[in-house]
């Protein structure tokens, strides 16, 4: 299907296409068509969309603008943190945080400098200026531009005489260095020919002053900001970084800006064209609560969200808005949980677990943390839910499921462990590794929110089927038994209770604004608490 241009209830033109390293990562989570429109920054939302947020929601932002500071304005380390410190857009634990990765980006890029002057290669410096390759057509392409501008994000540097260029990509936490050959080869061709420029919100990059010598050798270094690790992805001469672009990055970027695939999900937080999209389906009071005091960008939630705001806004903020992690190793129970899942989502894939001979061992798991999740998976292969299921029914392992919510104006997201077709109607199955049995009387839906929401998007009519053979099902593994329930989401009674349970935990999370830290017994095995002032005074206070 062709991509249709401009989409409904947006305005602007599509004349400009402007591509950056993110679109060429084809993350499967991601929705093709909403990647192809973003690669079309002069058309938006009609009327405007609201994008004010109270604070600040990228992790790289502050570490960005310190960095600006000590490498393009020559402010001292110090002075520069603690400007970042009484801009208040910031959370107090994102500037905790942003100390270390600050020092941490600082520490790699003087180690890799060295190691550059040590080999003979030319000192580098700061670049303030973006450098853009663009391409003007006198009449529209194939996809109806006549401009393109190609884009790469990160923290420049070049030598004196402009024969060498080199670009620092950051992660968050530790350094990425499976990057899809498509964007590192993209990264290397922008730098090898882009032209010095500036940029403002919806419009084309401008040409500034600034060196236009074009390099004779580009490096691309990949950067974790979390550990301070780095590594270089790409050290070529003009002639490979131009072979690697036209193998590698020039057909990702033809699909990226075509593609008008669909696949709804978190990403259409981003999207101008959601009002007039087809997908996903509109379920207008879902979460029972009303908006914000303002008016704020595009949001995404799910049951995960939602249980860990009401654990501790500053958490739920840190870690599924920023994505920061701890270096930590993760708790037995954590690691166990994702072990056996990850086992059950590829068995699934491909079919039933019916007569299937389990592994001898999980990856990640230590030896002595083995047998309690094999015996777990044993657990599981002797009732699989797949096993007598007919022959043509459809199967889907952790198929992503969107509401969006127009009066909010907020995208819902649930991952169901297993979601299968039996007789016209769907079973949401969910799958938990637990040491111990639900307390007689426990309430299952407070206990497990997800389950809550499962069955007010089912009985929403999401993810569809004939809503009299559709069930929710909770499969709980132990090491020497299971336990299942069966919810039925159409039993008034049932759904009263999960409205009431989403309600009151999505009421605090619609209007926070702070994300003020909220102290308790949970803060000793917080992963956030070396971020955390009021945790490690909770703490001290016994």
């Amino acid at each position: 299907m062709t991509l249709q241009l401009p989409p409904p209830d947006t305005d602007g033109g599509a004349w400009l296409i402007r591509t950056s390293l993110p679109l060429l990562q084809e993350d499967p989570q991601d929705c093709p068509r909403g990647n192809a429109l973003r690669a079309r920054p002069l058309i938006e939302q009609a009327p405007e969309r609201s994008r004010g947020k109270p604070i600040e929601d990228f992790s790289l932002a502050p570490v960005m603008n310190a960095l600006d500071a000590i490498e393009l304005d020559g402010v001292d380390a110090a002075e520069a943190l603690r400007r970042i410190g009484r801009n208040r857009k910031y959370h107090p634990s994102h500037v905790r945080w942003t100390h270390k990765a600050v020092q941490n980006y600082l520490s790699a890029r003087e180690k890799a400098e060295m190691g550059r002057v040590a080999s003979g290669r030319p000192k580098t410096v700061a670049v303030r200026e973006e450098w853009t390759s663009i391409t003007n057509l006198r009449t529209p392409a194939a996809h109806g531009a006549t401009r393109y501008e190609r884009t790469a994000w990160g923290r420049r540097y070049a030598s004196a005489d402009g024969s060498e260029r080199e670009l620092w990509l950051l992660s968050v936490n530790v350094l990425k260095e499976d990057r899809p050959p498509a964007v590192i080869a993209e990264a290397a061709s922008v730098v090898a020919t882009g032209a010095p420029s500036g940029s403002a919100f919806r419009e084309p990059h401008h040409p500034v002053p600034g060196n236009t010598v074009l390099p004779d050798r580009v490096r691309i270094v990949g950067v974790g900001c979390g550990d301070g690790e780095h590594t270089v992805l790409a050290d070529w001469d003009a002639r490979e970084v131009a072979q690697k672009f036209s193998r590698d990055a020039k057909p990702a970027l033809g699909r990226v800006i075509a593609d008008d695939r669909l696949n709804p999900g978190s990403s259409c937080t981003r999207c101008e064209a959601l009002l007039g999209c087809e997908q996903p389906p509109r379920v207008h009071g879902l979460l029972g609560v009303p908006g914000p005091r303002r008016p704020r960008k595009r949001r995404s939630v799910s049951a995960t969200d939602l249980r860990m705001h009401t654990r501790c806004p500053a958490l739920f903020h840190l870690t599924r808005v920023l994505h920061l992690r701890s270096a930590a190793p993760e708790s037995p129970a954590i690691r166990r949980g994702r072990a056996v899942d990850d086992w059950l989502n590829q068995r699934h894939r491909q079919g039933r677990c019916r007569g299937v001979t389990l592994p001898d061992a999980l990856p990640g798991l230590a030896d002595e943390e083995q047998a309690t999740a094999l015996a777990m998976l044993a657990q599981h292969v002797r009732a699989c839910p797949l096993d007598g299921l007919a022959p043509g029914e459809e199967v889907l392992v952790q198929k992503r499921l969107t509401a969006y919510d127009p009066e909010l104006d907020v995208l819902i997201i649930a991952d169901p462990d297993l979601l299968y077709t039996r007789f016209g109607g769907w079973i949401w199955h969910e799958t938990k590794t637990t040491t111990r049995p639900p307390w007689e009387g426990e309430e299952l839906l407070q206990t497990y929110p997800q389950l809550a929401l499962a069955v007010l998007l089912m009985s929403a009519d999401v993810p569809g089927g004939d809503p009299r053979r559709s069930r929710i099902e909770l499969e709980l593994l132990l090491e020497d038994t299971s336990w299942r329930e069966v919810i039925d989401a159409g039993e008034p009674d049932t759904q009263a209770e999960a409205r009431q349970i989403i309600a009151g935990m999505a009421g605090p999370w619609a209007v926070d604004e702070a994300y003020e830290p909220k102290p308790g017994k949970h803060c000793g095995g917080c992963e956030m608490l070396g971020l955390c002032d009021a945790g490690q005074a909770h703490m001290k206070a016994g």
